[in-house]
């Protein structure tokens, strides 16, 4: 697989998870097609065995989905720009701390955003809970299945 294709592959994965925070984008999906099309153009026992794990962990977080509350972002009283801070912040967080940078980054963002908006510690506090209640635990428990996806795919192409 050339250079430009992991490129484009990656832009992808990238592509996926910022979807997962976004209502109505499959997010989950276009990870797992960016590693499909990965897979199918590398052809090596890692590629397939990355995408088999892919299919597997995207497949019990689908089995996983109905016992999780579900999203209602406009109950949450949040705007939806703290909700994708929040999504982008617990990607970038899932990389600069591996695995539970992404909850830390989540939740410190929304309570930075709602802290500005709101101007009190307390009720950026109460907003940050009602957040997580609305959406938060969805939205953590597949973005964190899409980010192994994405740094097993990414441990593969560095070190495979």
């Amino acid at each position: 697989m050339s250079v430009w294709q992991l490129v484009a592959v990656g832009l992808v994965l990238l592509l996926g998870l910022v979807g997962v925070p976004a209502p109505g984008v499959p997010g989950q999906a276009i990870v797992w097609a960016a590693v499909l099309w990965w897979a199918l153009t590398d052809m090596t026992p890692t590629a397939w065995g990355v995408l088999i794990g892919a299919t597997a962990l995207m497949l019990l977080n689908q089995a996983l989905k109905p016992l999780l509350p579900p999203r209602r972002p406009g109950e949450s009283g949040a705007p939806r720009r703290t909700l994708m801070i929040g999504g982008v912040a617990g990607i970038v967080g899932f990389f600069v701390v591996p695995v539970v940078g992404g909850a830390l980054g989540y939740v410190g963002a929304v309570f930075g955003a709602e802290r500005l908006r709101l101007g009190s510690r307390g009720a950026a506090w109460a907003s940050v809970r009602s957040v997580m209640r609305a959406t938060g635990y969805a939205v953590l428990v597949e973005l964190f299945c899409c980010l192994l996806v994405a740094g097993a795919w990414l441990g593969a192409v560095l070190w495979g």
